[in-house]
């Protein structure tokens, strides 16, 4: 299951939570976010260890800006509330796997 993030609840899905985290950045007018969604989507449903956020840029800017998201879609991997890896487009799922090792 993806958790929708947004400012108010940033902190606590992200930040402080105390599995890894794998943040997506996308728009709904996102042509490449479309065919990322149900990677992520699947990658939520094969790894539970793995807590699966998204994050609408459009409706978050101040999320957007503070990552420096200039290009979606653009998934951020974090643990212990630290930011370890990003990528930015469209990924296979093995390699959204990979930015967590």
């Amino acid at each position: 299951m993806t958790v929708t993030v947004t400012k108010d609840n940033f902190e606590n899905e992200v930040l402080k939570s105390e599995k890894p985290v794998l943040v997506e950045f996308w728009a709904a007018w996102c042509g490449p976010c479309k065919m990322m969604s149900p990677i992520v989507d699947q990658m939520s449903e094969e790894h539970p260890e793995i807590k699966v956020c998204k994050i609408n840029s459009d409706e978050q800017p101040e999320l957007s800006a503070k990552f420096n998201i200039l290009s979606i879609p653009t998934v951020i991997a974090f643990k212990d509330g630290k930011m370890v890896n990003q990528s930015v487009g469209v990924a296979p799922k093995d390699r959204l796997v990979a930015m967590f090792s």
